[in-house]
């Protein structure tokens, strides 16, 4: 069966959220919408929003580095919130794998969000049914749209390729390849969910201080710390 995936790098990721408006944008515009976000930046933010980009800070001042995770729907191969909704309203289509909800047999319960392990689901508080990714699902199957075109919109709007689209199921595909090859992992297996969607793991990366540095008067460290940094002590500590 074909399995269709976002597979995320997130080595070239630059938390530039192109995919989070892009993804805002043509969802708004077509049969998702509306996707209300009155308060979406506060400690409880409220608002709907299919793709999320979380930043972290790993390391000790100053030999720190900036991690960009994007998340959304991982389209499980065993999706949780399918077999917990009373209505039917979650289902996963045979034919590619991709989890959707049905808005006209949603009823808002939430049985959904609190099966997901993801935290993928949201409400829409003016329709008040529950939603999430549905992978662009009317591009990619819109057969009357060029086949470069036929993609999520996220993967369309990223500026640096960060993000590949394809099958999963398909060794020869540019995803399986990348996943193969790059070592991609999945989120949180450990719940047996199988998510679909996978992720390219930072490679070490070296942080170099400029001898410059060194003679600033208000530099509190001292020359023997300033040594080369490669990060990956820091981020075996962060907890995704």
């Amino acid at each position: 069966m074909t399995q269709l995936a976002l597979v995320i790098d997130l080595n070239v990721c630059v938390g530039c959220h192109a995919c989070v408006t892009s993804c805002k944008q043509w969802n708004t515009s077509g049969w998702a919408g509306p996707l209300v976000d009155k308060n979406p930046y506060d400690a409880e933010p409220t608002g709907t929003f299919f793709n999320r980009v979380q930043t972290f800070e790993v390391g000790t001042f100053p030999l720190t580095e900036t991690v960009h995770f994007p998340k959304s729907c991982l389209h499980c191969e065993d999706p949780p919130c399918v077999p917990v909704c009373p209505t039917g309203a979650s289902y996963k289509r045979p034919d590619n794998g991709v989890v959707l909800v049905d808005y006209d047999k949603c009823i808002g319960c939430k049985y959904c969000s609190w099966a997901c392990p993801y935290g993928a689901r949201e409400i829409d508080e003016q329709q008040r049914v529950m939603k999430k990714c549905t992978l662009c699902i009317d591009r990619i199957i819109d057969l009357a749209l060029p086949e470069r075109e036929r993609k999520p919109a996220c993967v369309l709007a990223c500026p640096t390729s960060a993000r590949l689209f394809g099958d999963v199921h398909d060794p020869n595909s540019e995803v399986s390849v990348a996943i193969r090859e790059r070592g991609g992992y999945q989120l949180m297996p450990e719940w047996g969910t199988r998510p679909s969607n996978h992720y390219l793991p930072r490679r070490r990366t070296a942080l170099h201080i400029n001898e410059d540095e060194l003679v600033r008067a208000d530099n509190p460290l001292r020359r023997e710390d300033l040594t080369t940094y490669t990060g990956e002590e820091a981020l075996d500590d962060v907890a995704w």
